[in-house]
């Protein structure tokens, strides 16, 4: 086969990507090598150490990479299904086997051999849902199909819940960003927003008394915040400029009368008067929709009363279900506790080995921090830390610049695909790296919950690499035959 212009396979290769991967898996070699390194060390390369290790999971890698590009492209496309029911039926079998890693059972042990197959589901599950998604006729907008979508992405979800790895599940949410490219509605992707604020507000304030009176500041801003949100979605998807008047004076003028009758007449729960603004706002939505037929009214009712469920719900089930530890690091994440020497302690000490390293940083292999193993897995989930510390500010910068480089050319390469299948495969790429690149560097800086996904190419770890190396490599075999000549 070759290319329109006579070029082959290699030759319409994106080298530019693939350079940007040589740097990463160069970099991130040099980052496990001071993470795992300990004074007296004499050889970085033994096959012993981890840093020698992460050279033969390089290595295998780079000849995983050149048998993919060996393929025919037009094969990831045929066999996306039966690819992801297979990685389905290794996701679930791995639930039920013996070997417990750190409380988690999403390894398959085969004697000095781990492999994690929740890593290797990311590729199947994003050509399954390429491959659902440029089917003939399917409509994203219509809610079948978006549905059917969703299960496509939720199925190895589950699995991997069920596998005692949350961390590496939450991943899959990154897909929700592919689907907004695709045509998703705006509306959806504001709702996991406005429930990721609701949480973070109503939580961190909620014992928080507002301005000395009865009443939960966190309670009060979170249905301050459902009121103004649903108003603004009126404007925006009714164009019913009367009702918006009248819900923002309605809204305004109660909360106002309330808010100063406690404060300076009887101290009461606002939060009472709110809830019954509320059930005003959504019953006005509800005779809106009866009267006039429209679906938008009924959708934006749908969306009010799910976001006082969720706020109330997600209250419960911080405080009464989820196991002590993850309620810890979440109330550590949000200020509410410090436990420095518990959930906090992973986080403190990566933040002390970052702002130790300055502006240039201590060197290679001479960070202090690392060296003397103060941050737990610091060549894994908290590998960041020791770019911070051994490269300092303006080598952290760099790293970061270089994963920039890589998610616009994902970009770049993504538009350019000829066909639907490409360009959804090539922005769950992007959706994934994304995902990884913003927690992990995140969590390291006490950002974003702590929840044990590895950086691409820089974590110690071969289930690790190899996954991100099959779902770039696929991505960059599809982008090779783009314009090929078929024989």
């Amino acid at each position: 086969m070759k290319e329109a212009n006579g070029k082959g396979i290699i030759a319409s290769l994106d080298w530019w990507t693939i350079g940007i991967y040589l740097a990463l898996l160069t970099f991130g070699w040099l980052s496990v090598c001071g993470a795992s390194y300990s004074y007296g060390d004499s050889d970085i390369f033994d096959l012993s150490s981890r840093s020698g290790m992460q050279v033969v999971w390089i290595v295998t890698s780079i000849c995983l990479s050149f048998v993919i590009l060996m393929m025919d492209d037009r094969g990831f496309d045929t066999f996306a299904f039966i690819i992801y029911f297979a990685m389905l039926l290794l996701l679930f079998a791995t639930i039920f086997n013996p070997h417990s890693i750190k409380g988690s059972r999403s390894w398959l042990v085969m004697g000095s051999l781990r492999l994690q197959p929740a890593e290797f589901a990311k590729f199947a599950t994003a050509l399954a849902v390429s491959k659902l998604m440029s089917t003939y006729g399917l409509n994203i907008n219509r809610a079948k199909d978006f549905f059917l979508a969703c299960a496509v992405i939720v199925m190895p979800m589950l699995l991997i819940i069920g596998q005692r790895e949350t961390g590496s599940a939450l991943v899959y949410s990154a897909f929700f960003l592919m689907l907004y490219r695709e045509g998703m509605p705006g509306s959806i992707l504001f709702t996991g927003v406005a429930m990721v604020i609701y949480f973070v507000i109503g939580i961190r304030y909620e014992e928080v008394e507002l301005l000395g009176m009865p009443t939960s500041s966190g309670k009060y801003l979170v249905l301050l915040l459902v009121h103004i949100f649903t108003i603004a979605m009126v404007h925006v998807y009714c164009r019913n400029k009367a009702l918006v008047v009248h819900l923002a004076v309605a809204v305004g003028a109660v909360t106002a009368i309330a808010t100063l009758f406690s404060k300076f007449v009887i101290p009461f729960d606002i939060v009472w008067a709110q809830l019954a603004l509320t059930a005003y706002v959504m019953g006005t939505l509800l005779y809106e929709g009866m009267k006039s037929s429209i679906k938008s009214y009924f959708m934006i009712l749908l969306f009010a009363i799910g976001s006082v469920t969720f706020f109330y719900s997600s209250s419960y089930v911080l405080n009464n279900v989820m196991e002590k530890h993850q309620k810890t690091r979440i109330n550590v994440l949000l200020g509410l506790e410090n436990d420095l020497a518990g959930a906090g302690y992973n986080v403190h000490q990566a933040e002390i080995a970052i702002g130790s390293g300055g502006l240039q940083g201590k060197g290679f292999l001479n960070g202090t921090q690392t060296k003397l193993k103060y941050v737990p897995e610091q060549d894994t989930d908290f590998i960041f830390c020791t770019v911070g510390e051994e490269e300092g500010f303006l080598g952290s910068a760099g790293v970061l610049v270089l994963f920039l480089c890589l998610i616009l050319r994902l970009i770049h390469v993504a538009e350019r695909q000829p066909f639907k299948f490409g360009r959804i495969y090539g922005y769950c790429v992007l959706s994934i790296f994304l995902f990884h690149l913003f927690i992990n560097v995140g969590m390291v800086l006490g950002l974003t919950p702590v929840i044990g996904i590895p950086l691409p190419f820089f974590s110690y770890g071969g289930s690790s690499l190899w996954g991100f190396t099959i779902l770039l490599f696929i991505f960059l075999r599809i982008d090779a035959g783009r314009n090929l000549i078929r024989q």
